[in-house]
């Protein structure tokens, strides 16, 4: 709400907005006085930003703060409760894709075509080395990320699951590195420590998140946020894919001359070795023919 009103808000509650999303929600759960007083502002422009945003007041925006709050720490069950069972009127196939329609038309709303074009030309920069990195849940999305991003240019790699070796990563890290991070609600605390260390040593770091953000948005050069809510215990990454996938494309027409020589060579490598058998034309793992 916040970001979609920047547009309508005074310079003053400009000023306020990003404070509020420095350190987003807990700057908006302090007191109103001393919320003003860190932002520079008057109480009366936080009230009147409040009611911008279609409060009733301060408190009310409070309440909406610490709902979300609620939610992001939000255990798999009772979000299964909050969904409830449609009182099986429609089969959950429908549901489930009419929620997931909804955050992907949401999310691509809220995405400023700027700041995608920005972390395209990042990743597309071989004298940049990339590293990604999923949590528990995400790192499905890492892998995937990763394994087209490794095809399409060099110096690209996935962080394993161990947080043991991690800071052996954290050497090679400096001004030329680029980290990409997933990490969506009940936000993995290694991520955030790796986030910050990577952060300290010059690294750009890339977050994919969710509507409310991973404490890691604090440190990051640019975020990505994607609506995750669906009628399941568990959240749907499919509108985090979608900007992947997207910015894969996107990397790969920006680098399409070299992209072609490395893809045309990873093909000569699989005749040449046979690790895939070809029929009909088709090619390994989702390439056309």
């Amino acid at each position: 709400m916040i970001q979609d009103s920047m547009d309508d808000l005074t310079r003053s509650e400009r000023q306020l907005a990003s404070v509020l999303l420095q350190d987003y929600p807990m700057a908006g759960l302090q007191s109103i006085t001393r919320l003003a007083t860190a932002a520079g502002v008057s109480t009366p422009t936080v009230i009147r930003m409040a009611r911008k945003l279609g409060f009733e007041g301060f408190p009310a925006l409070q309440d909406a703060l610490r709902a979300e709050l609620a939610a992001q720490i939000k255990k798999p069950i009772s979000k299964r409760d909050d969904w409830g069972s449609d009182d099986g009127a429609r089969h959950l196939l429908s549901r489930f894709a009419e929620a997931v329609s909804e955050n992907m038309r949401h999310t691509l709303d809220r995405i400023d075509p700027a700041l995608f074009d920005t972390v395209a030309r990042v990743l597309a920069d071989t004298r940049r080395t990339v590293y990604v990195v999923g949590g528990r849940i995400t790192r499905s999305n890492a892998d995937y990320l990763f394994n087209h991003l490794q095809i399409i240019r060099p110096h690209v790699t996935q962080l394993g699951n161990s947080t043991n070796v991690w800071p052996q990563y954290l050497l090679d890290m400096d001004d030329r590195t680029v980290l990409v991070i997933f990490d969506i609600r009940r936000y993995e605390a290694d991520l955030e420590r790796l986030a910050k260390l990577a952060s300290e040593r010059g690294a750009t770091v890339v977050l994919f998140t969710d509507q409310w953000g991973s404490p890691i948005g604090r440190v990051a050069d640019f975020t990505f946020h994607g609506l995750v809510e669906a009628p399941s215990s568990w959240d749907s990454t499919i509108a985090l894919m979608l900007i992947a996938e997207a910015l894969i494309a996107e990397v790969q027409n920006m680098r399409w001359e070299e992209a072609r020589e490395r893809i045309e060579e990873l093909e000569a490598m699989f005749s040449s070795t046979r690790l895939f058998r070809s029929q009909g034309g088709l090619k390994p793992d989702g390439c056309e023919a």
